[in-house]
């Protein structure tokens, strides 16, 4: 038997799409949950609740474990103070835990591509300062490790770009990036895939991914895709001005911190969304480990939508 892969934020949208992967290659998998638990039963899964700060509960998780696949994250919050302890230092954590263990060697980080760009926002911040904790922790121990900056991510169980993309299926499109931005996608199966590959590898470095379309989107290429799926013609395209987009987001991180919540819409947030280029390159990861994407977003799309009556485009 292969020996088992230790896996992070297991119980989440990517997550649990990682951890189906896994298994269906016939891999072992130790899977942290928090919270939530993990929609999946099979006997080669084994579950261990904790958190990132729980270091019996990383202890337990690792044991046996050859490799660990991090994913475990925070995607909503305030400012540093929420993103920081979860992005940066959590990363810090399991590293050290996996550079202690008797039996793993290796340390895939599942980041985000917005660490390419962390002045934009809390957010981006903590994702490149979680890459540079991880390589510090590192050095000097024979832990091989490698890190995965994948584009915005959909699919089954996506509670962040697919309630968009379904608006614009249904005839509303939010136009809210500036003129000539990109951007590229991924389905969370092709990210799934490439981390397995990325594990099974001897890369280390940084990698960036994307499904196959070289020069990424813009905002209305992935209309025109939305509604050619939906079989609808062309929707009300809603241009929305940087000044309301960040009048809303102000309004929300205030009414966060009045009232205590995470929130998702925040000026670090517009940041991110109005940045013109956030198209990916496959080149690296493809010539470190073979992988290549299978998903288009035509494809991808087609059975998470409403209609489902794909239009030649």
């Amino acid at each position: 038997m292969s020996t088992a892969v230790a896996v992070t934020g297991a119980s989440g949208f990517v997550g649990q799409a990682l951890v189906a992967h896994l298994l269906a290659c016939g891999r072992p998998v130790r899977a942290l949950v928090h919270r939530q638990a993990i929609a999946i039963s099979h006997p080669d899964l084994v579950t261990v609740t904790g958190g990132l700060s729980d270091a019996a509960a990383l202890g337990d998780l690792m044991d046996g474990a050859g490799s660990i696949i991090h994913l475990a994250g925070r995607v909503r919050g305030r400012d540093d103070a929420d993103f920081m302890p979860v992005n940066a230092e959590g990363v810090a954590r399991v590293a050290s835990v996996a550079r202690e263990s008797s039996s793993v060697a290796r340390f895939v980080l599942v980041s985000s591509l917005a660490a390419r760009e962390p002045a934009l926002s809390p957010y981006a911040a903590s994702k490149r300062a979680g890459e540079a904790m991880l390589a510090e922790v590192a050095e000097g121990s024979e832990l091989r490790c490698a890190v995965l900056r994948p584009p915005a991510i959909y699919g089954p169980g996506d509670k962040e770009l697919l309630p968009l993309l379904q608006l614009m299926a249904r005839g509303v499109v939010p136009m809210p990036g500036v003129v000539g931005a990109r951007a590229s996608l991924l389905h969370v199966n092709d990210l799934a895939n490439a981390a397995v590959k990325l594990l099974d590898s001897p890369a280390q470095g940084t990698y960036e991914l994307h499904d196959g379309h070289d020069a990424g989107y813009s905002w209305e290429e992935i209309a025109t895709i939305v509604e050619s799926v939906a079989g609808r013609g062309r929707g009300w395209h809603l241009k929305l001005p940087e000044g309301v987009l960040r009048s809303v987001a102000a309004i929300n991180l205030l009414a966060a911190r009045l009232f205590g919540y995470l929130p998702m819409m925040t000026p670090g947030k517009i940041n991110e969304l109005r940045h013109p280029d956030w198209v990916c390159d496959n080149t690296e990861i493809t010539l470190a480990t073979g992988w290549q994407p299978n998903i288009s977003l035509q494809d991808g799309l087609s059975p998470l939508l409403p209609g489902r009556t794909v239009k030649p485009l």
